[in-house]
């Protein structure tokens, strides 16, 4: 087992234990020592590891697992999970956000970048007159170097005038919004579909065609209204959604 230069939890830090603890496993999962699907040394090895007690070592797992980045396997063991983004009750963030949260390594490349006019299903989303020019930005977003999902973005061309003419890579596009348009995120409404890969998107997200998937649709306003809507195809086995629930 590869274990890489590793922190041992510190019992002078204010941090508690655990913490410490999921913090230093999951470094070595974010800088590639333990790579997809290497399979984790017992809870006794890791605790010798890191010097700390098998409960601790119970809880920072739990916290990875929760997380998406291990995944446990009854009679087998503990394994880091493929790369995997998952959904729940959070703010108004970004892809790119998402992924980060979750020590993922954040990719995107641009498929599409051009301006056209709004379809009817585009000019409703964004409260404009069908016909007006927008711009569509299609995107192929990884985590880990591993393909995630292909997203859509259509935003109204008067509120973004020329952002065609970015020449750096677009990582976040809230970012670059909100850097050079002003454009603040305050709202967005969200609705997950089940659906499956079509054969244009296949080959990109390196699965087959008819492959499970999410099919999320997205409307995000700021104070002057909708700025974004956004359709996204995320691989149903690197994709979740999970929510807590209470009485």
């Amino acid at each position: 087992m590869k274990i890489g230069n590793i922190a041992r939890p510190d019992r002078k830090r204010p941090e508690p234990l655990w913490h410490q603890a999921e913090s230093a496993l999951r470094s070595l999962i974010a800088d590639g020592t333990w790579p997809d699907g290497t399979q984790l040394p017992n809870e006794g090895k890791l605790s010798e590891m890191l010097g700390v007690s098998r409960i601790t070592i119970r809880h920072a797992l739990s916290n990875l697992e929760e997380s998406g980045l291990l995944r446990r396997e009854h009679g087998r063991g503990t394994f880091v999970r493929s790369s995997t983004v998952i959904a729940g009750v959070r703010g108004l963030t970004s892809f790119t956000q998402e992924m980060s949260d979750r020590g993922l390594v954040v990719g995107s490349m641009i498929l599409e970048m051009i301006e056209l006019p709004a379809d009817t299903e585009v000019a409703s989303a964004l409260e404009i007159p069908e016909g007006s020019p927008v711009v569509k930005l299609r995107r192929l977003r990884a985590g880990n170097n591993q393909p995630i999902g292909i997203q859509t973005a259509y935003l109204p061309s008067g509120r973004v005038e020329g952002l065609l003419e970015i020449a750096e890579p677009i990582l976040s596009l809230y970012d670059i919004l909100r850097d050079r348009f002003a454009i603040e995120p305050k709202l967005a409404r969200e609705i997950y579909r089940v659906g499956t890969v079509s054969e244009q998107d296949a080959a990109l997200l390196d699965v087959e065609a008819g492959s499970p998937a999410f099919i999320v649709r997205r409307i995000t306003s700021d104070s002057k209204g909708p700025f974004e809507f956004a359709v996204s195809t995320m691989r149903g086995d690197r994709y979740e959604i999970r929510s807590k629930l209470h009485i």
